[in-house]
């Protein structure tokens, strides 16, 4: 017979100290630290324990017994559920300062690198309807809230067209109102979810892998274009083509309505065929006086007006005076080598994807830019110290890993290169600290620029100028 575990304690009356990594926050009982999601610093709480270890514990705040003077109304109706938004209760100052301070702890406590001034982040104009792109997934298994689970309530409709539940892969949050993206993304969702409804279209069964809808990607532009990519699981055309046609006639503000028929395990769609079923096959992207092309399995920076200040700073940084050779690692579609080609004698981009390589070389082409190369390759196989050989050592690299940051033999790389400046660009101060520290042998940092494209979140973007060691 199985022995039931014992239930984990309640702790009455705890005040909530501080922000922690992943946007939790800290109380410290009995030299425990235990983290705790959607509180601010300065609420007092009953936390119901749900994990607990030697040193920490992992909790849920199921009482308020005082609100915090550091805390507002959050706006969004799916706040504390759908897993997105986690600071959405902390004013726009506090968490900036959060942000300032995650920089500050990343550099010192793993970079160990000799610092300057951290300048002050440099916050968002936008803090609501900021990102151009959004992912909605189907499921006919919706995840009910507490509230309703503890209802007495019978609950027939199971569909949902929203959000993953965090670390649930088949539990999804039906969404009313995403406060993420401009108010056409919500139309177009519930326009989709409606007729599906109305229509009997199979929502998708996310655990045994059957239905009709799978899921929904929704991107727009700071030009007003709008693309719309509906992703299929069963190849049904009759259907198919009477809900796109029904988008089509109600929301005419779509520039772009693409479709796939995705039968695979996983939702990732950069392997499969995209299908244009009305409009262009892109959208379009404005910075200063360039256009970048927007494809479907492009990445581009999900807040764009926040992108042009990041880039801003990496420009800068660079200080380029017309005669450099730049490498622009990472450059997925080359924004950041377009951005900068023309205070530059050349710029080299290497990605590993490469359709973004190909709209890397069409921006260039439809900016009548010819100063620019791109390679599409694995950065830690392409970046050889015979790539270096053959096109030329630079005068200053660019980069902008992914969070994980750059692989070991690209930094060894890099210091073969020598470049007199590094510009590292990155969404994840802790790997970059990482970075900097086998950077350290050559190079010193200069400048450290934090950059907030990410509102409510805990995430915050991060610029370091590197200069060569004489």
């Amino acid at each position: 017979m199985a022995r039931k575990s014992k239930p984990l304690p309640l702790l009455e009356n705890i005040t909530i100290t501080d922000i922690a990594a992943e946007g939790k926050a800290i109380a410290r009982v009995e030299d425990r630290v235990i983290f705790v999601p959607f509180v601010a610093a300065g609420d007092v709480v009953d936390i119901q324990l749900t994990k607990k270890k030697s040193s920490y514990a992992e909790g849920r705040a199921v009482k308020f017994h005082h609100y915090s003077e550091k805390r507002t109304e959050p706006i969004c109706e799916h706040f504390g559920i759908c897993g997105g938004c986690k600071w959405q209760h902390l004013p726009y100052s506090e968490q900036l300062k959060f942000k300032q301070q995650q920089v500050f702890d990343s550099l010192t406590r793993i970079g160990k690198v000799e610092l300057p001034e951290i300048n002050p982040i440099l916050g968002s104009n936008k803090t609501d309807f900021y990102r151009n792109k959004l992912e909605y997934t189907f499921s006919n298994k919706r995840w009910l809230t507490d509230n309703e689970r503890f209802s007495d309530n019978q609950f027939k409709d199971m569909d949902a067209l929203g959000f993953h539940i965090p670390g649930m892969f088949d539990k999804v949050l039906d969404i009313n109102k995403c406060w993420l993206q401009v108010d056409i993304s919500n139309r177009i969702r519930l326009t989709i979810k409606a007729f599906c409804k109305a229509n009997k279209y199979d929502f998708f069964d996310l655990r045994n892998q059957v239905g009709f809808m799978r899921n929904l990607i929704i991107r727009t532009s700071t030009t007003g274009e709008v693309m719309v990519i509906v992703i299929f699981f069963e190849d049904d055309r009759e259907k198919r083509e009477k809900l796109l046609n029904h988008l089509t006639n109600e929301i005419q503000e779509i520039t772009s309505l693409q479709y796939v028929v995705n039968q695979k395990a996983n939702d990732t769609i950069t392997d499969q065929e995209i299908i244009v079923f009305k409009g262009t096959d892109c959208i379009y992207e404005k910075m200063e006086e360039l256009k970048f092309k927007i494809s479907p399995k492009s990445f581009y920076q999900t807040n764009s007006e926040q992108a042009f200040t990041l880039y801003k700073v990496a420009r800068d940084f660079a200080t380029l005076t017309g005669d450099e050779l730049v490498y622009d690692l990472y450059t997925g579609t080359g924004t950041i080598a377009n951005f900068v080609a023309h205070q530059c004698r050349q710029v080299i981009g290497i990605e590993y994807v490469p359709e973004a390589i190909e709209d890397a070389k069409l921006n260039s082409k439809l900016n009548n830019i010819d100063n620019t190369q791109f390679f599409a390759g694995d950065m830690k196989d392409l970046l050889t110290a015979d790539f270096i050989t053959q096109y030329g050592k630079p005068d200053v690299i660019i980069t902008d890993p992914p969070r994980a940051g750059m692989h070991e033999d690209v930094i060894k790389t890099i210091l073969f290169a020598a470049p007199n400046r590094i510009v590292y660009v990155s969404c994840n101060p802790a790997t970059q600290a990482r970075d900097l520290s086998l950077l350290d042998c050559q190079y010193c940092v200069e400048r450290v620029q934090p950059v907030d494209m990410f509102p409510h979140t805990h995430h915050v973007e991060n610029v370091i100028l590197l200069k060569k060691i004489i």
